[in-house]
């Protein structure tokens, strides 16, 4: 396999715009050939949305989602650069998309820098615990740690989860093909999900707490 040098993606990265991880992905499919990681790229929709990621998105949708007859509920807003764009159907399907991931893969965060570092701190320190605990190599646990982490992040954020409609690209890549393919900026704002029910077995639990408490008493 070809070595993938950081300068080979920065190159890659200013003939496309694409993002950085997009582009050594792209190098190490083409085996290091840059003309040919330029066709991946366009093929995947990644050229070109990056370089239109820094244009302002101040139109678009907020859509609604209800699964299981009203039990999970979602709200999303995804932003677009023009009111016409907000309009084209493929785009609000991929809102439609998105929601439904949200309703079905209960994600915790938008992204990965809206993550507290004390939750990424928590399941550090918990893989850590753990790989120790079973013996594992001092060595070793670093890389455990790190997978952890990164697990963490893949199934809590929703721009890292993968796609349900197709799992081998991420929302976040999804997002980009979409840019790509209409030519605006498109940036996933936030989302809110409701489940039924939600929260209240724990507050039962803690009335059923308080009224043991007082029959002791």
């Amino acid at each position: 396999m070809a070595t993938i040098t950081a300068q080979m993606v920065k190159e890659l990265r200013n003939m496309t715009g694409a993002g950085m991880m997009d582009s050594k992905q792209a190098l190490q499919a083409a085996e290091g050939d840059i003309e040919k990681a330029i066709v991946w790229l366009r093929e995947k929709g990644m050229a070109t949305a990056e370089k239109k990621s820094g244009r302002i998105a101040a139109e678009g949708i907020v859509d609604s989602y209800l699964h299981g007859e009203g039990r999970v509920g979602v709200l999303i807003e995804v932003n677009i650069e023009t009111d016409f764009a907000a309009r084209n159907q493929d785009f609000k399907q991929l809102v439609r998309d998105l929601a439904m991931q949200v309703a079905a893969m209960k994600p915790l965060y938008l992204k990965e820098s809206e993550i507290p570092e004390s939750v990424l701190e928590t399941e550090r320190q918990i893989a850590r615990n753990q790989a120790l605990a079973d013996g594992k190599p001092e060595k070793v646990v670093d890389r455990i740690v790190e997978g952890r982490v990164k697990k963490y992040i893949e199934e809590f954020c929703l721009m890292n989860q993968a796609f349900i409609k197709d799992e081998s690209k991420t929302c976040e890549q999804v997002v980009k093909e979409m840019i790509a393919a209409i030519g605006e900026n498109i940036s996933v704002r936030r989302f809110t999900r409701y489940e039924m029910g939600e929260g209240l077995e724990k507050k039962e639990d803690d009335f059923a707490a308080e009224v043991a408490a007082q029959l002791k008493g």
